[in-house]
């Protein structure tokens, strides 16, 4: 982003175009159709945006977020934004595609953020991206006009778990931003104190607790897998997009055996496309490819 200042949030920076590229999962597949692109990477950059305000924003991160929320709030109300970002969703607001909801989820995540900055358990980390991961997914099945409840159950499992493997690939940065995402009582459990995420590399301790954190997440995105065989046409391929990062996700946090400090587990784009391939062909599951 050129500017986080009120108004000033550009819609297609080198550097949000960036962000987007550099996702575990691809945003918007380039063999869909030019208007579900538009609608998603449109999607992508509102909250792209609401995420950049609450982590990396100077100035009064709450004020700003209050501010690009209300804004947001009044688009969908029928107003015309002066902020670009918000302008670039205004099509699919405007056609119904996008609901409001998901989105003021995102913005109360990320003001939870100023001040919440531990979670003492597993159900409190869950309860944390059910607004800030699950409304993405909502509003991914919106746009390809999937309204299914058990589709919207494993959603949020995947949504969820994507979350979560981000937090692991990040267990060191957040740790020098004053953020700990693992649990307290995780933590705890495996006799791992906070000044040991600071550190180059994982103790042993800390690569055991990882080990069994990496796990819990990929069985929760397992447990959404199914959400592909509910969902039809370029729905399906987008879903299995997602999937497939997370999955990739999975594999290279494993190849760390744990230690996500001294090395930052990026999915190759190669290990995704496979996966991709593997789900639009083969049943869903979890764990490395066998070979």
């Amino acid at each position: 982003m050129r500017s986080t200042s009120p108004g000033g949030h550009a819609a297609d920076t080198d550097g949000l175009r960036a962000k987007r590229h550099a996702e575990n999962f691809p945003v918007a597949l380039k063999v869909l159709p030019g208007r579900l692109r538009s609608d998603l990477e449109a999607v992508y950059a509102v909250a792209r945006t609401i995420d950049d305000l609450g982590d990396e924003a100077d100035g009064d991160r709450t004020a700003l977020l209050t501010q690009f929320g209300d804004e947001l709030s009044a688009a969908f109300g029928g107003a015309e934004p002066a902020d670009p970002v918000i302008r670039g969703l205004v099509p699919a607001i405007r056609a119904g595609r996008v609901e409001h909801e998901p989105f003021r989820r995102l913005i109360e995540a990320n003001l939870q953020d100023q001040h919440v900055t531990r979670y003492r358990t597993y159900a409190d980390l869950r309860a944390y991206c059910r607004l800030s991961a699950d409304p993405v997914g909502r509003i991914v099945l919106r746009l390809f006009a999937v309204e299914d409840p058990e589709a919207e159950k494993l959603s949020d499992r995947v949504c969820t778990a994507l979350q979560l493997l981000e937090h692991w690939q990040d267990v060191g940065e957040d740790h020098r931003n004053g953020r700990i995402y693992l649990p307290q009582e995780d933590l705890e459990a495996y006799g791992v104190t906070e000044d040991e995420l600071g550190a180059a590399q994982a103790s042993r301790r800390l690569r055991e607790l990882m080990r069994f954190e990496i796990d819990r997440a990929a069985a929760l995105l397992g447990s959404g897998a199914g959400l592909v065989g509910l969902v039809q046409g370029w729905g399906r391929l987008a879903v299995s997009g997602f999937i497939a990062g997370g999955l990739a996700t999975v594999d290279a946090l494993r190849d760390t055996n744990g230690d996500v400090l001294a090395r930052y587990a990026k999915p190759g784009k190669a290990d995704a496309l496979a996966w991709l391939v593997w789900l639009q062909v083969g049943e869903p599951k979890t764990g490395r490819r066998s070979d």
